[in-house]
């Protein structure tokens, strides 16, 4: 599974970028790719997600209403549409996937302990994409 972040930069509060990641190596219909964000001096997170195969998708609350996450099966690139950026927004950007489907669970803390066990046991994160926004 080889997964390359692009698309991160410097705007101002307010504004919007579109992160790419290049995915390859995998069946990609059959995983789930996931967008996490690591802050200096905290703790990388997950901030979305889509099933490739049904499309179905995540957002965590920081993010929801803000941020769109597509993916397009014919070039195997997923997107991460990041409009209103605000100051907080500022992190290292990074994609993974995992075979399966988005984690979910009735409870959305456990979605998120899902999330968070997912993102400790990947072995190797990619470069990431830097977004810096101004305020």
């Amino acid at each position: 599974v080889q997964l390359v972040e692009s698309g991160g930069g410097l705007v101002q509060a307010g504004g919007s970028l579109r992160l790419s990641c290049a995915a390859s190596g995998f069946i990609f219909e059959d995983y789930a790719v996931a967008w996490f964000r690591q802050a200096p001096g905290k703790e990388r997170e997950a901030i979305s997600c889509i099933s490739t195969g049904d499309g179905l998708t995540f957002y965590a609350d920081s993010v929801k209403g803000r941020f769109t996450i597509s993916s397009d099966n014919a070039t195997i690139m997923i997107y991460l549409q990041m409009n209103s950026l605000k100051p907080e927004d500022t992190a290292v950007y990074f994609c993974t996937a995992d075979k399966g489907d988005c984690p979910s669970a009735p409870d959305p803390r456990e979605v998120l302990l899902l999330f968070r066990v997912w993102g400790l046991g990947v072995g190797s994160w990619g470069q990431g994409t830097q977004v810096t926004v101004s305020s």
